[in-house]
């Protein structure tokens, strides 16, 4: 059974920064690519980054450019996403996916995680 997990969400204010992870169960995270998605309640879903399997990095959102980056672990069993200068506008529900893919695409992901919440706020 495919399941991701994502944790590390919490209050932050803004300007500081905040890292998120995934982890998975079912599937070898290592050979897949995985993706961020966050989502504001009331709006739809933005895909914000993605990591291939070979560590190739996709940026989907202008708004995390410069800001937010995506990694691996070393070993590999673990996505971070870390989040820099986090903004007010960052608050929002954020979710680790994938769809079994090597390659970051604008395929629509199979599995999510339950997400975590980031709040951005003094």
């Amino acid at each position: 059974q495919v399941q991701l997990v994502e944790s590390g969400g919490g209050l932050v204010q803004p300007g500081g920064s905040l890292r998120l992870s995934c982890t998975a169960s079912g599937f070898t995270l290592a050979n897949y690519a995985i993706g961020w998605v966050r989502q504001v309640p009331g709006k739809e879903r933005e895909r914000i980054l993605c990591i291939s399997r070979s560590g190739g990095v996709t940026v989907y959102s202008d708004s995390v450019k410069g800001r937010f980056t995506i990694s691996r672990d070393i070993a590999k069993t673990m996505v971070y996403l870390q989040m820099n200068r986090v903004e007010t506008e960052d608050t929002a529900i954020y979710y680790c996916a994938t769809s079994l893919q090597t390659l970051c695409t604008q395929r629509a992901y199979d599995y999510w995680g339950q997400g975590t919440q980031v709040t951005v706020s003094t």
